[in-house]
């Protein structure tokens, strides 16, 4: 029952050119990102984090530099970008006219990357597989290491994170795209023994307290409260 914290790493320079990173090298933090990040961090000053994970790409291993400042990440190659293949580096503008974006769009867990000579390409089934599986895992290790009351933070992608949100849910990837996440945002997500509860999504940060503080337990753990939280 450990608490994450899923963090999307700042506004990069592929975000700027509206440009579909994926596993793109070079691509890093713009000065906007940067100080996005920097804000977000003055939230989690005071807030114990057990464990900081992150993404292998350039610009999450930036945020998490920014985010934490004295610690060091650990690099988890499951929290990486989707796979997109062919279309790693393209124009969104120019990706919204092939036939797959709609696919994507309404049935995304169908939608399957066109291979590439440069670049691996997966499925977004794949993609959300693997990272749901890193997210239980080391939320798992975090609890068992450091106890249920724990706070971790996991830096990665949007497409990544709207995963586990969809399946922190029970949406699956039917829900990916009900689901938004900006730059150097947070989401709270708590795994209980039945079910996982989502406390905040596509955050500044400013649910970070709500999400953080221990109330007396009214309702067994993992339930929801009838009629909404009592703050």
């Amino acid at each position: 029952m450990a608490l994450l914290l899923l963090v999307r790493h700042g506004h990069s320079t592929a975000n700027a050119g509206a440009v579909l990173a994926g596993w793109s090298e070079g691509v890093g933090l713009t000065d906007r990102g940067r100080d996005e990040v920097s804000r977000l961090a003055g939230r989690l000053t005071d807030v114990p984090v057990a464990r900081l994970v992150t993404s292998p790409l350039q610009r999450c291993r930036e945020t998490a530099d920014l985010l934490l400042p004295g610690s060091t990440a650990e690099v988890v190659d499951d929290l990486g970008e989707c796979h997109y293949g062919a279309w790693t580096g393209r124009p969104i503008a120019e990706l919204t006219s092939d036939p797959l974006w709609r696919t994507v769009q309404d049935d995304p867990a169908s939608a399957r990357f066109p291979d590439s000579d440069r670049y691996a390409a997966e499925s977004l089934s794949e993609m959300s597989e693997r990272i749901v599986d890193a997210i239980v895992r080391i939320d798992a290790e975090v609890e068992a290491e450091r106890g249920p009351e724990a706070v971790w933070v996991a830096v990665s992608h949007g497409d990544p994170i709207k995963a586990v949100l969809a399946d922190a849910v029970g949406a699956g990837l039917a829900g990916l795209q009900r689901v938004h996440v900006d730059p150097a945002s947070v989401s709270l997500v708590r795994r209980t023994r039945d079910r996982a509860m989502v406390l905040a999504v596509n955050s500044a940060g400013d649910a970070l307290r709500h999400g953080l503080t221990t109330v007396p337990a009214t309702v067994p753990v993992g339930d929801a409260t009838v009629g909404g939280g009592t703050g």
